[in-house]
């Protein structure tokens, strides 16, 4: 995966940033690890503007969260009830659980948006709770723009101190994605296991 993103990254510059950070939001098994790092250790070598390239892989990424925002918006929680009702302990989810989570996110939602920007795998995934929760569209903008701002330059500053080695990359960022992915995994096991069946009533 390395050559063809180094390969984009070279010949689109700024542009190819920006194209390849709205594919990973939209296809997060792009990593955006693998596409900010290297694009840093390009500014690192002088090839680069190290702002411009925050600047471009914040504006891609926020084009695909802002399309991931749109369609969960129009699609509207309420269309997944009965999935929920039938298929929740696959899901891992009850309707009362929803329901809570609506008001959490009607109360924290900037907060969750922003600091789950920051967050491996989250961070592509939580423009569908916001837009099926229908949080307004400014906060939302704001707090995603904030957080993957502060994302996309993290991984920036780090192929950028990192230098010419590419090979680095994997040495880091590899045991992370691999805990990231092996956590999910395990979390989702877990409330599979103590998943409830929620009875007639318990939802009212």
């Amino acid at each position: 995966m390395t050559d063809w993103v180094v390969d984009i990254i070279d010949k689109g510059g700024a542009l190819g940033i920006a194209f390849l950070m709205f594919l990973e939001t939209v296809f997060p098994p792009i990593p955006s690890e693998l596409i900010m790092s290297l694009a840093g250790i390009r500014a690192g070598q002088g090839e680069m503007s190290l702002p411009v390239i925050i600047i471009a892989g914040t504006f891609g990424a926020m084009m695909g969260n802002i399309a991931w925002y749109v369609v969960a918006k129009m699609l509207g929680i309420a269309r997944f009830k009965p999935l929920i009702d039938r298929y929740g302990r696959w899901i891992t989810f009850t309707w009362p659980e929803i329901e809570k989570t609506k008001k959490l996110f009607a109360k924290y939602g900037t907060f969750f948006v922003g600091f789950g920007r920051m967050l491996p795998t989250v961070r592509s995934l939580i423009s569908v709770p916001a837009g099926l929760l229908r949080m307004p569209f400014w906060p939302f903008v704001i707090a995603s723009t904030i957080g993957t701002a502060g994302w996309t330059a993290l991984l920036a500053l780090f192929g950028y101190q990192l230098g010419a080695n590419v090979e680095e990359i994997d040495k880091y960022l590899g045991p992370i994605s691999t805990a990231v992915i092996v956590t999910i995994i395990v979390v989702y096991v877990y409330r599979l296991w103590t998943h409830r069946k929620v009875k007639p009533g318990d939802d009212a």
